[in-house]
């Protein structure tokens, strides 16, 4: 008899973050094939104990971003490990699948039973602390951003499975803490339902961006290739979709380089990737993604990507048939590359079909869900 699955994160049960994209398509997946998986996040506890101590961090943020940081941190882990407590205190066998160190290591203390095993996929970038202080929210290098690191590296040696969604980030973690060699371990991609091709295939605007609007994001140099498009006498419309602390700064800039009227600033959206499908491509250039889910959701539509090179965006990029590596620094040539494409149909229809192809082979539920399932029942 196959194994209940647990899945176990700090995380709100809805949104649309890689994360919450991650395990609600992993929750379809298992639906589908008839197994029982069950979300265990901090808002399974009782909520009128959870709201107002959640609530208190919006007054802590006002006062230190790190202190904010810590009571994130601090009850969202001790609500999901009350949570986990009262479902594993029978001693039910079962794998508890984590979403980050944070809920491995509620998971790990809240088991009562060596049936209980402990896998945790490894959705951040080099690690939570750099996450953190890429927000701006801790010091780069600082005590807590230390205390972060040194956190990671005591929990991830005890898990019982670890699942590396690029191997770029096996690499990264492997050198920074040797000791999870030991821990057997298998790189899976991230992966989604198969949404099909859009119902409407002319698209009605050039470029599309999905993410955060903060500095990881890097959208301030999505604008100036805007901006460098436009210059040559190529203007193209994008449309960027999130929201987030940079958004004020990112309009002021549109406007100081007088493309207002070219980029079109959605907020956030829900379902965001459905959008896609009314764009003729979809481009990204983070500083760092150990992944880039927002990459696979263009390429499940039929559309092209273009995208930094950074992280494990290469290995989603593969051999160039389905988008192109774009340069970090250097926003004429980037914009050159993307005008070049975009005005070649043959190419266009070409990467679109490669794009739609490659999904459908190594990132649809059906094909890598099933994958991690395997892993996670060894």
């Amino acid at each position: 008899m196959s194994q209940q699955i647990l899945i176990a994160t700090i995380m709100r049960p809805e949104g649309d973050t890689g994360v919450q994209t991650h395990f609600r398509a992993y929750m379809g997946y298992l639906g589908e094939i008839g197994r029982r998986c069950d979300l265990v996040t901090p808002y399974s506890a009782p909520l009128w104990q959870v709201y107002p101590v959640f609530g208190l961090r919006k007054l802590v943020d006002l006062l230190n971003g790190a202190a904010s940081v810590w009571w994130y941190r601090y009850w969202h882990a001790y609500f999901l490990r009350q949570a986990l407590k009262h479902r594993l205190q029978t001693g039910v066998s079962c794998v508890v699948y984590a979403q980050c160190p944070l809920s491995a290591q509620a998971a790990l203390s809240a088991r009562v039973s060596k049936n209980q095993r402990v896998v945790m996929v490894t959705h951040f970038n080099i690690s939570q602390a750099d996450e953190w202080a890429g927000k701006g929210l801790i010091p780069n290098g600082g005590r807590f951003y230390c205390a972060i690191q040194a956190f990671e590296a005591k929990v991830l040696p005890r898990l019982d499975g670890l699942v590396f969604v690029s191997d770029f980030m096996r690499r990264e973690l492997v050198e920074r803490i040797p000791a999870i060699t030991k821990v057997p371990a298998t790189v899976v991609p991230n992966f989604l339902p198969d949404p099909g091709l859009p119902k409407v295939q002319t698209a009605v605007a050039d470029l599309i961006n999905i993410g955060t609007l903060e500095a990881r994001k890097n959208q301030q140099y999505l604008l100036e290739i805007v901006a460098a498009l436009r210059d040559m006498g190529r203007p193209l419309s994008l449309t960027v979709v999130g929201d987030g602390p940079d958004r004020r700064v990112l309009e002021d800039k549109a406007r100081i380089l007088k493309i207002d009227e070219l980029v079109h600033f959605a907020g956030f959206v829900s379902n965001a990737a459905e959008h896609i499908g009314r764009h003729r491509a979809c481009i990204h250039v983070a500083k760092l993604e150990s992944f880039g889910i927002t990459l696979i959701e263009a390429m499940a539509r039929g559309r092209s990507v273009f995208a930094a090179p950074v992280g494990g965006v290469p290995e989603v990029l593969g051999d160039g048939t389905v988008g192109i590596a774009l340069p970090l620094h250097d926003a004429n040539v980037a914009a050159q590359i993307v005008a070049d494409a975009l005005s070649n149909p043959d190419w266009m229809a070409a990467a679109g079909l490669a794009a739609r192809e490659r999904f459908l082979k190594e990132y649809s539920s059906g094909v890598a869900a099933k994958r991690l399932t395997q892993f996670l029942e060894s």
